[in-house]
This record gives C-alpha cells, structure tokens and sequence, in this order.
C-alpha cells in the first residue's frame, strides 16, 4: 500500500513538472553562451541609440534629396479664382488737384503658371534663376457699366543676382554635410557601445575565471587533505597537517563564494545592458585568445587621423563655420539683382481675341543695393563667424595632440601587456609542473605542509597574474582600436567592418 502511494505521488509530482515546463515561455529558460563579438551583436540590434542615429540617417538622406531637387525644374502654378473687390479708398485726382474717395468693384480671375530652372554652368549652380512663365487674367471692372478685360502673357524671365553668397550651392553643401554628420556619429556611438559592451563582458571574463583558479585551488587542497589524512593514520605527528589544510580551504571557499556572488551581479549588469530577459541565463567561457600584434605608433596615428569620426565632424564643423562666414559677408553687402523678361502679350475685350496677333513684350532692370553707414553692424558679424572658424582650427588641432598621445600610450601598453602575457603564459605552464612534483614529494615526507601550501598559493597567485596580464593586453588592445578605428585583430579599419555588416 504504502508502495502504491509513493508511485502516485511521483506520477503527480511527474505530471506537475510537465505542466510548468510546458507553460514556461522559451525565453525563460533560454541559455546564453556571451562572447566578445556576440554581445556586441546583441547590443547593437536592441540598443535605442543605435537605431535613432539610424533613422537619423535616414532624415538627413532625406533632406539632402530635397535640397539636390532644387537644383532641377520645378512647375507651379498661382490662382485667384476669383478676387473680389468692392472698398472706397481715396485716390489722388491730378485733375481736381485733390484727393477724393473712389470705390472699386472689381473682379480678377488670374493664373500664373511657371517652370523655374536653376542656372547650373559647369554643375555648379549660378544662384541665378531661367522661368517660362504664362500669366492669363480675366478682369472686371463696374462703376455703372460693366468693364472686362482678358490679358494673356508668355513670356521668359532670366534673375541673376551679383556679389551675394551661392545661397543655393551652400545651402546643398549645408546639407551633404549634416548627412556626413549624422553618418560619423553612427560609427562613433557604435564603436561607445563595443566600449561598453567589452567592459561588461571582460569583467564576466574575469570572475569566470577567478572561479576556475579558485576551483583549481580547492582541488589541490582536497588532494594533500586525501595525502594528509594518509599520513596521519601511519604518523600521528602529521594531524595537523589536515587541520591546516582544512583551515586554508575554509578560507579558499569563502573566497569562491564571494567571487561567485559578484559574478550573479555582473551577469545581472550584462543582460540589462544587453536587455536580454532577466529569466535568461548567461555565461562566458574564459578562453584565453593570444595572438602578438606588432604595431607602428606613427603608422596608427595616421589611422586615428584618417578614420576617427570626431576629427572628420570637427573638420565638417569648420566647414559649416567657413559656410556661416561666407553667408555673412552677404549680410548688407553691396549686390546687384539682374531681372530680364522677354515674351509675346495679348490684351482684349473678347476672350477669343487672345489667342493671335500678339503683341512683343519684354522688359529689363539692374537693381543695386549700396549700403553707406550700419555702425558696424555688418563688420562686427563678419568678424564673429571668422572667430568661430578660428576657434574650429584651434579644436582640430587640440584634438590631434590629444589622438597623438592617447595612441602613443596605447601603443606602448599594448606592447608592455604583450611581453607580459607571454612570460606569464610560461610562468603558468611551469608552476602546474612545480605543484605536482610537490605533492608527490609531501607524500613521500620531502616537503613540509607549509611549505606546500605556499607553492598552492604561488600557483594561484601566478594564474591571477596571468589572468591580469591578459586582461590588459585585451584591454589595451581595445583601447588602441577605440582610438585609431581600426581592428588589429583582423586587420581592417571599423569604418570598412561596419559597412561589410551593412
């Protein structure tokens, strides 16, 4: 009986365990092994940043193909239909000498249709302005009897002004330039968040590790206490050895526990910066990846020259400055506006009338604006904007000194961290060596416990150094390609990798 019941219970027990399984969402249970290259992945396909610069992007591009379409003809068209008028205003009578109150009674149907076409020579547009235009008006007029008059003009129209900035080529330039603007500060906030993401991960990296040197560390502690509690039972001198050996894997525990705990926190730090679920699991497997690059100082400042986002955006900063300081030398400067029409003109009572035996039409005028005394106002402007171009130059070359000795730094980390990996590397394979001969020879009575649990402790030192020494040599080598844009791993600049992932 009490056999059948405990079946029943494990068959109830089964069946509960199904259920909750099955109604657990998959992303809840789901298992993610974290690596450098994949958590970049992942960040940058949920990151909020990163797809508001991407649909900045997508405004500019945008907006620079509504300004390039000013370069072509454009066709519109203007209509009163109709203008009414019935007001009194007084009106000068140059036969009575006086003024005097008339009232109008008008009605005006008028359409002004026009096809506008920059000027472009050479594919340089001229700020000048070629039209076919077509204006057509029918217009009433009533003061006791009923006037109408219907007017028909084709004409061209040539406007070219003189001594003014290119508004049209500027404000194109202008615009090409925020795109490039927006493109820089995609690449630059992509290569932030590499930045970001390789902190979290390489600390993952370093605690995941720290939980292998101290797991390493337990073993050999439990293998002398195995040694130890031998010798013991054939020499009752040895008992303290297990006694201290227990103590110092008291101690090792404790260490293990609290590195595992703050490992549960940066595993919680990534996912929230990964905004991955927090029911999801994630791990790195610390896999040490040492490959020796040789880097020329000089060879990657030109790197950080050609390729870094910030120097390329100061450059087009001044470029907008340089644009502003052409702009203002337009402010109240002396200019000349050039108008030119030529055409053939129709006025008739009878609307059919308009059509045949046109009339020439033409006219021409050169308008000069001549400013004599602003109080400086147009200088003082001038001088402004050319201060902000100078201030631009003096940015530039402050941020190149600052790029020069960052990668200068960079460089000699990188090569520091190298040796010390290396050397590490072989420290590392040698210590292994001296704690298995040492067991053996505290099993045959050679060494001292103490002395053996110092070499244990020299081994977990020489790991944890290791581990040090190639945390800054990835480090460094992030650091490097932070500053120059450009993967020495795989040897291809950030800009060209991004534009593959494209």
């Amino acid at each position: 009986m009490m056999k059948t019941y405990k079946r029943i219970l494990l068959v109830q027990a089964l069946f509960i365990g199904l259920f909750f399984f099955c109604i657990t969402p998959v992303s809840a249970r789901e298992i993610i092994k974290i690596t450098m290259d994949g958590a970049v992945d992942i960040a940058m396909g949920k990151s909020y940043r990163i797809k508001q610069l991407q649909m900045g992007i997508e405004r500019n591009r945008f907006r620079l193909k509504a300004r390039q379409a000013s370069l072509k003809s454009r066709v519109y068209m203007n209509l009163s239909a109709p203008e009414y008028k019935a007001v009194s205003d007084y009106k000068w009578n140059s036969t009575l000498k006086k003024d005097e109150i008339i009232r109008e009674n008008t009605k005006l149907w008028e359409m002004d249709l026009a096809i506008r076409q920059p000027v472009v020579l050479l594919g340089r547009p001229t700020n000048g302005y070629l039209s076919l235009n077509n204006k057509l008006y029918k217009y009433i007029q009533q003061d006791g009897y009923r006037d109408v008059n219907f007017y028909n003009r084709y004409y061209v129209e040539f406007e070219q002004p003189f001594f003014l900035p290119n508004e049209l080529k500027n404000d194109i330039e202008d615009a090409e330039l925020d795109l490039e603007m927006r493109e820089h500060e995609y690449v630059r906030d992509r290569v932030w968040l590499i930045e970001r993401v390789a902190d979290d991960y390489y600390d993952m990296f370093e605690y995941s590790y720290y939980n292998t040197i101290y797991l390493n560390q337990i073993e050999n502690l439990n293998k002398i206490s195995d040694i130890a509690g031998e010798l013991a039972l054939r020499d009752t001198t040895r008992a303290m050895d297990k006694i201290q050996i227990q103590v110092e894997l008291a101690n090792v525990r404790e260490t293990l526990l609290k590195n595992q705990s703050a490992l549960r926190r940066q595993e919680a730090e990534t996912k929230q910066r990964l905004r991955l679920s927090a029911e999801d699991s994630v791990y790195v497997e610390p896999i040490f990846a040492f490959k020796p690059i040789n880097v020329d100082a000089e060879h990657a400042i030109e790197h950080a020259f050609s390729l870094r986002p910030t120097l390329r955006m100061l450059n087009i900063n001044k470029r907008k400055n340089e644009i502003d300081l052409s702009d203002a030398k337009g402010w109240d400067a002396f200019h000349v506006n050039l108008e030119m029409t030529y055409g053939l003109e129709k006025q008739d009572e009878r609307h059919q009338a308009m059509w045949s035996e046109y009339d020439n039409s033409y006219s021409a005028s050169l308008n000069a604006y001549v400013p004599i005394w602003d109080w400086g106002r147009r200088k003082a402007r001038i001088e402004a904007e050319r201060i902000g171009v100078l201030q631009s130059d003096l940015r530039i070359e402050e941020n190149q000194n600052e790029i020069r000795s960052e990668i200068i730094i960079s460089v000699q980390n990188l090569l520091e961290y190298q040796i010390r990996t290396r050397n590490m590397m072989e420290n590392k394979k040698m210590v292994q060596e001296i704690t298995d001969t040492s067991i053996e020879q505290y099993r045959n009575g050679m060494v001292t416990v103490q002395d053996l649990l110092q070499i244990i402790t020299r081994q977990t030192e020489t790991e944890i150094n290791y581990l040090e020494a190639y945390q800054g040599y990835r480090r460094s080598l992030l650091d490097l390609m932070m500053n120059t844009y450009y993967d020495y791993e795989n040897d291809i600049s950030l800009i060209e990798k991004f534009r593959q992932e494209g």
